[in-house]
């Protein structure tokens, strides 16, 4: 298949919702006009995008927690910081590609009638957008090793710089670290198929395209890759029972059995697996690591 373009089944969903620019109906109609574009430039409806960056910080909240056997407000604290930090890196992330990405948008089935293309913002104004809220995250990382001569609110400075602290110094950080991005690797791709024939056309390279017709032996590898690091980090923090049950079984099946179902051919299964079949997997995890957080907290609850 390699060098052809696939045939596509379009499904019933609109291509244009699909982090096309144009979204479901919903909350998003309640904001004033002129704001709707630059929630969709930023991907909000629905927040895949935001939570897909959010998770793996929630992730390594709980396990800190959890092995140094913290308060369970502390959960609470931080997880509630990074998530403003994750909705700007978002929200920043988001514009900067679309403001990069404008021409390609107009080639593209999906993406042509996003907000710049369709004239709904300009490059200036995304560009701006992107400066207001990335300029801030840089001044507040570099700020936060100063931070501590001038403030007692060091650790809020450093849940807003969204500075991962080194995990290689802690092996089960790190192999809870991969295997989220092996999560992370295993949707974007599937969300990269729904492009693959104008990507193919226009000579724009992905996995997608690199894969093509190959893709499902690699996902169920990076599944398999996944659940081999998220034991193996249970192992090196001495985890319980239900860490291995929910995080580790109960994620893994989620995740095989979304790409034993999704159609990479079809671009409405493509995005109802990225856009929601994520979610299980990313609670499934998340829970098990609060279950065992708890149980540090209290060993008389389980």
């Amino acid at each position: 298949m390699n060098g052809q373009v696939f045939q596509r089944r379009t499904g019933t969903d609109s291509l244009s919702q699909q982090y096309g620019g144009i979204h479901a109906r919903g909350w998003v109609d309640r904001l004033p006009a002129s704001w709707i574009p630059y929630v969709q430039l930023s991907r909000l409806s629905p927040p895949a995008g935001l939570l897909l960056i959010y998770f793996p910080h929630l992730f390594g909240v709980i396990h800190t927690t959890s092995v140094h056997e913290r308060h369970l407000s502390h959960v609470a604290y931080v997880s509630f910081i990074l998530l403003g930090g994750s909705f700007f890196c978002n929200n920043a992330s988001h514009a900067w590609n679309d403001f990069v990405d404008a021409f390609i948008d107009t080639l593209v089935a999906r993406t042509k009638t996003r907000p710049i293309p369709r004239g709904a913002i300009t490059r200036r104004a995304a560009f701006l957008d992107t400066a207001i809220i990335t300029v801030p995250n840089i001044i507040v990382t570099t700020y936060y090793l100063y931070a501590k001569r001038h403030t007692h609110l060091l650790q809020m400075v450093l849940g807003f710089s969204l500075g991962a602290d080194a995990p290689w110094r802690d092996h089960a950080i790190m192999c809870l670290f991969i295997a989220s991005i092996s999560w992370v690797v295993i949707f974007d791709t599937i969300y990269a198929y729904q492009d693959v024939d104008d990507d193919l056309r226009y000579g724009i390279k992905s996995m997608a395209v690199l894969l093509q017709g190959r893709a499902k032996p690699l996902l169920f590898s990076l599944c398999l890759f996944m659940c081999l690091f998220l034991i193996t980090s249970g192992y090196l923090a001495k985890m319980g029972f239900l860490y291995y049950l929910v995080t580790v079984g109960v994620s893994t099946w989620f995740v095989v059995f979304m790409v034993v179902k999704v159609d990479l051919h079809d671009l409405a299964s493509c995005w109802h697996w990225f856009s929601r079949g994520f979610l299980l997997t990313g609670f499934a995890i998340a829970i098990g690591l609060l279950i065992e957080c708890v149980g540090q907290v209290d060993p008389t609850i389980y």
